[in-house]
């Protein structure tokens, strides 16, 4: 192994450009990397294969301590803190087993791949809908005219929630969830415990209408969960809510428009999909390989736990770099970094997580993508890019704010 010493700055300007290089230079150079701010980071493929899976570990952020971080966090919200510190902590996605099985357990049924694979009319509605209203033009932005509007239309509907404004929630939504990235900005720390609280609110409000407006929807059947007092507590359906209804669409948002990008980049490969229906299965897991709508999720030690040749002390925050395990040469081979829609193993991707925590959306956000993309570009072969698209912002949760397209009739 190399002796270069490298550090994980996500402040550098490039990476927000283009994150892989650096992910590159540490998995090459220091693959279980400490990270100047106290937590871990681990690069390599079959170490985040490893953790993710392992039942030994744990995703409660109880279990660990970071004394700079949590230092920034209360001088930055004073005596919000502690009410920030605790919110989410209730979601299946910051529990462990026991607690993550029966939450999880209440919504499983909702997701499964036959029930989903049910939506596929509706989706395919959606996304129709969609493309006519900007067939006329000759373009579009693909996040905001697609990628957004369509997973955001699907879980509002499996929810049953009641019609809010999209723009303002899309706003708080991206917001909140950069709280699973490292800040250490005052002014944005603060911004995001607002968009909880404008979240929390929102929530709360539309469990108090479904109450009084009950139909055959996940929301109805949750909020009766809770009642029967056994399941569900009144803070715990609060954050599922939350948790479905930001998932929802805030990754497979990314999943679409980093694909489509992708694709775009790539008009080798945007030829073949548009041309070879029968790849389309296969396309939507190497897109999510290829760039991944969720770079990283972490997991907590209990106990030290050696990796690489370290030893990771227990209570340690680790972030598994799930976009670098994807371009991982080790397990990818020499064309890692190349886009190839026939790649046979691109289902070994690690972007839905795994283990416990495998991701419950994956087939909704396969589905979606595979509808959306496929009916985008071959309703419109002639597609290109109309400029250069900007990021979101988002270290974690990476993706673009908007995707400009045109096509030639």
């Amino acid at each position: 192994m190399s002796t270069v010493e490298v550090a994980f700055n996500p402040f550098d300007p490039s990476f927000g450009r283009d994150p892989y290089p650096q992910w590159a230079v540490l998995r090459d150079n220091d693959p279980v990397h400490q990270t100047p701010i106290g937590f871990w980071l681990l690069l390599r493929y079959d170490d985040i294969h490893r953790f993710v899976r392992d039942p030994a570990l744990s995703v409660e952020e109880r279990h660990a301590s970071n004394a700079l971080i949590d230092a920034i966090m209360e001088q930055a919200l004073g005596d919000r803190y502690a009410e920030f510190q605790d919110r989410g902590s209730r979601t299946m996605l910051n529990l462990d087993p026991p607690d993550h099985t029966r939450l999880r357990r209440l919504v499983n049924k909702a997701f499964t791949p036959r029930r989903i694979e049910q939506l596929r009319p509706r989706i395919q509605q959606l996304v129709d809908e969609a493309l006519d209203r900007v067939e006329a033009e000759g373009r579009l932005e693909v996040i905001g005219d697609l990628a957004f509007p369509l997973p955001f239309a699907v879980i509002s509907e499996m929810l049953g929630m009641p019609d809010t404004d999209s723009v303002q929630l899309r706003e708080w939504s991206g917001t909140l969830v950069r709280g699973l990235e490292p800040i250490v900005d005052p002014e944005l720390i603060n911004a995001i415990a607002d968009a909880g609280d404008n979240m929390r609110n929102l929530c709360s409000e539309a469990i108090a209408w479904k109450r009084q407006n009950p139909a055959d929807d996940l929301l109805t059947a949750m909020i009766a969960a809770e009642e029967a007092g056994d399941m569900l507590t009144d803070e715990e359906l609060i954050e599922q809510v939350m948790l479905l209804y930001i998932a929802g669409h805030e990754t497979t948002v990314n999943l679409i428009g980093n694909g489509t990008l992708a694709l775009l980049r790539n008009p080798d490969q945007l030829r073949r999909l548009v041309e070879d229906p029968s790849l389309d299965v296969n396309a939507i897991e190497e897109l999510l390989r290829y760039d991944p709508p969720v770079q990283m999720t972490r997991r907590i030690t209990l106990q030290d736990v050696e990796v690489g040749g370290k030893t990771i002390g227990a209570g340690t925050f680790v972030a598994c770099v799930i976009a670098s395990a994807n371009r991982d040469p080790a397990h990818w081979g020499p064309d890692a970094d190349r886009l190839d829609l026939s790649r046979p193993n691109a289902n070994h991707h690690l972007s839905f997580g795994g283990g416990a925590h495998y991701c419950l959306g994956a087939a909704l956000a396969r589905l979606e993508a595979q509808v959306a993309i496929g009916t985008l570009i071959r309703r419109f072969p002639g597609l290109e890019l109309a400029g250069e698209p900007e990021w979101n912002g988002r270290m974690n949760l990476r993706g673009r704010a908007n995707v400009p397209a045109v096509w030639s009739s």
